[in-house]
């Protein structure tokens, strides 16, 4: 007894330096695995990142774009005519529908360039034609009220609610403003200061404005000095650059993105080092936190994405960024985590199994009986389960169906009956559009052809999930199936039926309906048959079908293939329902399979479906 624990204790001696190693190897594998995942997540948030922010640059000039094409549109307004009053100004700001159509624009508006000569007659003019109050205006006064050599005036602004204020305001009295609009009236392009227009009252708002030169009618403008001799004020457009830079940030996939811009001029063409006290335009971040320096690569917690945005004759700089965490998946933020446990656990296996492998034959022997005991005991386990895996299979089989069911019940009276919905409606705009906008009504018989298309397609997936036909009745849903397959496939398929209307439960017609079309979806594949023939009969206490073909047959063995379970599952189906399933068969001969159920089968639990399995 001494001399073998002496030796059992050595044994052990000797395995606990290997074991020992074996997890500090496994250690490094995983820690390998951990770096690798680390990595490859990294680059693709970087990858995924950089995409996204230079699809909500886009949605910013597609934005920006949107505005100067509204702009120009009431430039034009002004251009056409040398006397545009205040009420036409509102009936075509009013038709616009700002609110809808350009979310973020607070208003048009309309400046008058007058110099001091003229001042007194005009503001005189003004206050006697327009008098407080009318169209929702306050009273007329040039402000602020100092003597200047020029003034550009508000006079127009549509909505009036957007800024009250404003009315009568001189935008030129700022020297920035001034400047800008002094190059915009001598080169007729848009113009905007890059600076952000005071809202009293108002800190929420970030009001930026575009601006574009105002000619009077039939006058030359081929030259500077034509063009002010012509110049007799300008439109400006007035947006809320927080709400519409917000509305495209809230339109990103990823949430908690912060986007800093900066006007860095008018010459700019790569993004520049910004000095830490310069002042952005716009900071999607809550007030009072700390603009965000860190570059690209700068912070291990961070990604950012400078990209340039032309504004319109100036430049802004953008500034994306965001945590690393919010574009990970909750699978991604713990999938290296995970690498390393896979890592660690692989290398440990393989020392387990190169271990074992050098195990003694007497414990391989050992092994190898307590395997054989447990096999045993877990093949008389399965024998017992037997019946409960039928009754869950049964069970299963029927929760499918009903949520076949359900899900094409649901298609049918929500999305049919939408899409239904949006037909009338396309079809009401194609026809209204037909004689005076073509090419509307053209877009809209496209729409309406792809509507069409996917209803199509609805009715088509409702078919697939449970026709309508079964409700019908048995008869009636073989009869259905048989047109389908002659029209899918081009067979003859010819029906036999020895009773009309067979009553059976629902559950009793599905497996036969589901048979049916796996017995066709066989015949299409694999039998090259040109004849298919289905007889319907009912007996006193049974219904039974069968599929015949003259196709090319099966062997004995075409049940038992290996990957085919289509004949498994009607055989399987017809056993949940206490039936019998018969094949005849042979190469060259064609197939024929029959099918017999009690006719009760399924009105009440049988003893293959019954209760829940436990």
């Amino acid at each position: 007894m001494p001399a073998a624990a002496n030796g059992e204790n050595l044994r052990t001696s000797e395995k606990k330096p290997l074991w020992l190693l074996s997890c500090v190897l496994s250690l490094c594998v995983g820690l390998l695995f951990h770096m690798a995942a680390s990595i490859s997540i990294d680059n693709d948030a970087r990858v995924l990142f950089h995409s996204l922010a230079d699809a909500t640059r886009q949605n910013i000039d597609m934005r920006v774009k949107s505005y100067t094409d509204l702009l120009r549109g009431a430039a034009s307004l002004f251009r056409a005519s040398d006397l545009v009053s205040r009420e036409q100004f509102h009936d075509y700001v009013n038709n616009l529908d700002l609110r809808k159509n350009f979310p973020g624009v607070m208003n048009l508006n309309y400046c008058k360039a007058i110099d001091q000569a003229q001042r007194p007659a005009f503001e005189a003019a003004m206050q006697r034609d327009y008098p407080a109050g009318r169209d929702g205006y306050p009273a007329f006064a040039i402000d602020p009220p100092g003597p200047r050599d020029w003034y550009s005036v508000l006079l127009y602004i549509e909505p009036i609610s957007s800024a009250p204020e404003k009315y009568g305001h001189d935008i030129a009295v700022r020297p920035a403003v001034a400047e800008v609009l002094a190059q915009s009236r001598d080169s007729g392009e848009i113009s905007n200061s890059g600076l952000s227009v005071p809202m009293p009252g108002r800190p929420h708002l970030t009001g930026m404005a575009m601006r574009l030169p105002v000619y009077r009618n039939g006058m030359p403008v081929g030259t500077v000095a034509e063009r002010r001799a012509a110049y007799q004020g300008s439109v400006g457009l007035g947006y809320d650059l927080a709400l519409m830079v917000r509305g495209v940030l809230a339109a990103m996939p990823v949430r908690n993105v912060r986007l800093t811009l900066f006007d860095i001029g008018a010459q700019a063409t790569e993004p520049q080092v910004l000095a830490r006290d310069t002042r952005p335009v716009f900071d999607s971040a809550a007030p009072g936190r700390p603009l965000p320096w860190w570059q690209p690569g700068g912070s291990s917690k961070y990604l950012s994405s400078t990209m340039l945005i032309d504004y319109n004759g100036r430049v802004w700089q953008a500034l994306f960024s965001v945590r690393k965490s919010d574009l990970y998946t909750p699978f991604e933020t713990y999938l290296p985590w995970l690498a390393l446990l896979v890592g660690f656990t692989s290398s440990m296996l393989l020392y387990t199994v190169f271990h074992t492998l050098a195990s003694s034959r007497l414990r391989a022997i050992r092994m190898a009986t307590v395997m054989t005991e447990e096999l045993r005991a877990s093949q008389l386990r399965l024998q017992q389960s037997h019946q409960k895996l039928r009754r869950l299979a049964a069970h299963a089989d029927h929760i499918k169906e009903e949520e076949r069911k359900r899900i094409a019940r649901e298609i049918h009276d929500d999305l049919g009956q939408n899409l239904l919905v949006l037909r009338i409606d396309a079809d009401m705009l194609a026809s209204r559009t037909e004689l005076r906008h073509p090419r509307l009504h053209a877009r809209a018989r496209a729409t309406l052809g792809q509507i069409d298309a996917t209803i199509k397609s609805v009715r088509q997936i409702i078919n697939d999930l449970r026709p309508t036909v079964l409700d019908l009745g048995v008869n009636a849903a073989v009869e259905w199936q048989a047109a389908q397959f002659r029209l899918r496939t081009g067979i003859a398929c010819e029906i036999s039926e020895s009773h009309g209307d067979i009553s059976l439960s629902d559950q009793c017609a599905t497996a036969l309906f589901r048979i049916l079309q796996e017995s066709l979806s066989n015949i299409s594949q694999h039998a090259k048959a040109s004849r298919v023939q289905i007889k319907l009969e009912k007996y006193r206490d049974s219904v039974s079908m069968t599929v015949s073909d003259n196709g090319v047959g099966a062997g004995a063995d075409r049940r038992n293939k290996q990957g085919s379970f289509g004949l498994v599952g009607i055989e399987e189906r017809i056993k949940l329902l206490g039936g019998t399933f018969l094949i005849d068969s042979s190469p060259g001969a064609g197939m024929s399979v029959q099918v017999t159920v009690p006719l009760g089968a399924g009105k009440q639990d049988s003893p293959h479906g019954k209760g829940q399995p436990g």
